[in-house]
């Protein structure tokens, strides 16, 4: 379950950079795709350290 989590944050992050730089899409709901992917990655870090 641990690499799923990295790879939801990996293909978030990509469609987040790819809306925000090609598409300059800069409305407030694009970048929610990013802060999806760093709860996803701490989440991975968290349980891994417990």
């Amino acid at each position: 379950m641990g690499n799923l989590l990295y790879l939801i944050a990996v293909i978030l992050v990509i469609i987040w950079a790819v809306s925000f730089f090609a598409y300059h899409v800069s409305g407030g709901l694009i970048h929610i795709l990013l802060v999806i992917a760093i709860i996803a990655i701490l989440l991975r870090v968290i349980r891994s350290a417990a």
